[in-house]
This record gives structure tokens, C-alpha cells and sequence, in this order.
């Protein structure tokens, strides 16, 4: 990545407030997860050439709306971006230094899977500029990866994360937990393997069944049964318990690390900060002439490539966000967060005061049930309202 050319500095919250991030989406995988609801995409061939030369011309679409900016992440997802080629992170990485100017803490991360990690590979990576890597673990128990449909086996999950170690600064990788038949006991040894093996942060999720994944349909026909609701609870609070004792705090619902550490991209997305998506499926937030937009690009990768070449991006919806629904995302955003929403940053982005935005009478409900706090710092979910944020959300959302 070369460096970062000089930009007048914005008069927007978008540089304020949040942060401004960049998301990248390569949306190839080796193979389908039967769980994965995401936009990945298998394919024998991938016109490499192509798919550089779209992404960067989508790439200086945006950059043109959004020049004098300060980039303070970038996220290459997927699919699984470790199978793209390094020069073209490399390429977008240089463009992007041309369209704004670059924090000097700039966060760069790969999501990789360990069936797609080779040590030669991943220091070419951290040279074209990624300092931080993602690793698709979820699991290193054998029978646990076969349900899952991961192509990876235990040991290459462990060699994976070996190789993360030695080659980046930071890194972090995921586990899928409350799985069929799991058990407290089976998932805290599961948990204590794990954070032996981690770095500075971990993403833990329970497996949720999603429409149009194969586990839907397999679900809805009985083919397996997950923990019931107070299995669940324990298990999440037993993930608490131990990610704590380990110094890994919760620090979002499904994501723990020491302090210091957590994924600054996603708390762009979680504090409220604009973000450009680019790519098949990518979405993004953006605050132009003090105006949010939410952007969409088209989701299926020919779609999207030819768009590309007829009008020099993939947007297949821009739309203004209206503060009703700009109130409503940071507070499901930012509810996720274990330190909750600011009180004078949420009225700097929404324009609105904080108790304007919520049931009064709900909020105060809900703060005697001991599921919320709010007070002069801003609003926050305890550890029991984070289990039932939704519920939460829908009533106070005025």
C-alpha cells in the first residue's frame, strides 16, 4: 500500500462520529456451509483479472463521493477473501490511499478460513497491507465440523491459527456454539481450548437456523433439534463466565477481547459510522451534504459485474435514511454493545435527544426489570436485556 495522499479533512459526523470504514466483498467460497446465509457464491473458474478491475472501478465510484474522508478500516469479507489473489487487497488497498487519507492506525482485515491458509499467502497479504486476520474456526471438535459442513478438519483449524499468530499483529477467529447434543460441560472445555489458542479477540455465536440455508429446511423436518431456550441462556452465560476469567470481555453480544483490541470495523457499523460497501451484496451507510443514504449492490456476482461495466458501479439501491429509521438502527446497533449508546453521540448523528427516541414509559419498565440502564452517559442493555434485544427494541422504539 503506498501512502496516503493529502485530503482536506470532512465537516460531517461521518469523520466524527463512528468512524469511516471501507467493506470489501469476494464472494467465492470452496464450498456452501449449510448454516452460511450470507452471499457466497462456488465457482469452478473466477476471472480474477475481471473481478480486480470491477472492484476498483466501484471502488473510485464511491471514493469520488466521499474524497476527504479519513479511512480508519477496511474489511475484505466474503465468501472467503483469503482465496483472492494478494495483489488485488494490494490494489485496492493503493487506490483507496488515493481517494482519502489513511489513519496512521489503520485497521485491514481478512476473513480466511483454514482450508483456504497457506503461510506464503498470508505474508503476502500482511505486505500488500493487512495487519489483522479472521479465521472461520467453529469448531475443533471433528463431529462438530462434519454437521457444519466445514471443509477444514480440528488440526488444520489449529495449524491455521498457528500461522495467523506467527504471520499478523492481531487476530482473532469464530466458534458456533449450542449446537445438537451440545452440553454445558462439552462447550466450557470447547471454550477453555479456544481461549488457550486465542489472541486478543474471539467471535462466539450461537448457531441460529436461517431461511434459505439447508439447515432450515433439514431443521424443519426434524433432522436435528437444537438446546432449548434454557440451555442456551447457560451456555451464553457460561461463555461470559469464562471469557472474563480469561481477559476477554464481552464487549458486544457475540464478541469478546481484551480491552484495547475489538474489531474497530464493526464498531463503525455498531456506533453508527459511515461505511462504503463495495461488491456483490455489499451494503453501506453514508453521510453525503449531511444526508444518510443506505446503499445496496446488486447480490449475484455476474449481476453485479455487469453493472459494473455499464455504469461504473454495482449500487442496485441508494436510498436516504430517514431519521425515524436512522434512531431506530443505532439503537439496535448500538444496544448491542456492552457499553451501549452515547447520549451526546447519538444526538450528534440523529439530531435527536436520546429520550425524545424511546418509550418513556417502556424504558422505565424495562430499567426496573433490571434489563436496561440509562442515565447522564446514554443508554445501555444489561447482560440479561442483551439475551432478549429484539424484545427489547420493540419496546422502546417509539
Amino acid at each position: 500500500m503506498t501512502a496516503a495522499a493529502p485530503h482536506e479533512e470532512p465537516t460531517d459526523a461521518g469523520r466524527r462520529d463512528g468512524g469511516f470504514g471501507l467493506y470489501v466483498h469476494w464472494p467465492f467460497c470452496v464450498s456452501k456451509c449449510p448454516y452460511c446465509d450470507f452471499n457466497s457464491h462456488v465457482a469452478d473458474r473466477v476471472d480474477e483479472t475481471a473481478w480486480e478491475a470491477a472492484l476498483l472501478r466501484e471502488l473510485d465510484h464511491y471514493g469520488a463521493e466521499t474524497a476527504g474522508r479519513t479511512l480508519d478500516t477496511v474489511f475484505f469479507g466474503g465468501g472467503t477473501p483469503s482465496l483472492m489473489p494478494p495483489r488485488i487487497a494490494d490494489a485496492l488497498l493503493d487506490r483507496a490511499a488515493a481517494h482519502w487519507t489513511i489513519a496512521d492506525d489503520l485497521e485491514v482485515t481478512l476473513e480466511a478460513n483454514p482450508s483456504s491458509i497457506e503461510a506464503g499467502k498470508f505474508r503476502d497479504f500482511r505486505a500488500a497491507g493487512v495487519n489483522r486476520v479472521s479465521i472461520g474456526v467453529q469448531s475443533f471438535d471433528p463431529a462438530a465440523l462434519r454437521f457444519l459442513g466445514r471443509a477444514h478438519d480440528a488440526q488444520a483449524a489449529r495449524d491455521a491459527i498457528s500461522v495467523a499468530e506467527r504471520t499478523f499483529s492481531r487476530f482473532s477467529f469464530d466458534l458456533i456454539y449450542a449446537l445438537p447434543g451440545q452440553t454445558a460441560a462439552g462447550w466450557r472445555a470447547a471454550l477453555r481450548e479456544a481461549l488457550a489458542r486465542a489472541g486478543d479477540h474471539l467471535s462466539l455465536y450461537q448457531l441460529t437456523i436461517e431461511k434459505g440455508t439447508a439447515f432450515y429446511g433439514a431443521h424443519r423436518r426434524g433432522a436435528f433439534v437444537l438446546p432449548d431456550d434454557d440451555l442456551a441462556v447457560d451456555l451464553y452465560e457460561l461463555t461470559a463466565e469464562e471469557t472474563d476469567r480469561a481477559g476477554l470481555p464481552a464487549y458486544e453480544i457475540s464478541n469478546y477481547a481484551r480491552p484495547g483490541a475489538e474489531c474497530r470495523h464493526n464498531l463503525v457499523y455498531w456506533q453508527g459510522g459511515d461505511y462504503v460497501g463495495i461488491g456483490p451484496g455489499a451494503h453501506g451507510r453514508l453521510r453525503v451534504a449531511g444526508v444518510r443514504r443506505a446503499t445496496a449492490q446488486f447480490p449475484g456476482p455476474e449481476n453485479w459485474l455487469a453493472a459494473v461495466a455499464e455504469k461504473g458501479h454495482g449500487t442496485r439501491e441508494s436510498a436516504i435514511v430517514p431519521v425515524p429509521e436512522q434512531v431506530e438502527e443505532f439503537l439496535l446497533t448500538g444496544l448491542r454493545l456492552t457499553a451501549g449508546i452515547d447520549r451526546r453521540q447519538f444526538e450528534r448523528l440523529t439530531g435527536r435527544a436520546l429520550e425524545d427516541s424511546i418509550d418513556p414509559a417502556a424504558a422505565s419498565l424495562l430499567a426496573g426489570a433490571g434489563l436496561i440502564e440509562l442515565d447522564a452517559q446514554g443508554l445501555r442493555a444489561t447482560a440479561e436485556g442483551r439475551q432478549r434485544l429484539n424484545a427489547l427494541i420493540g419496546r422502546l422504539v417509539v
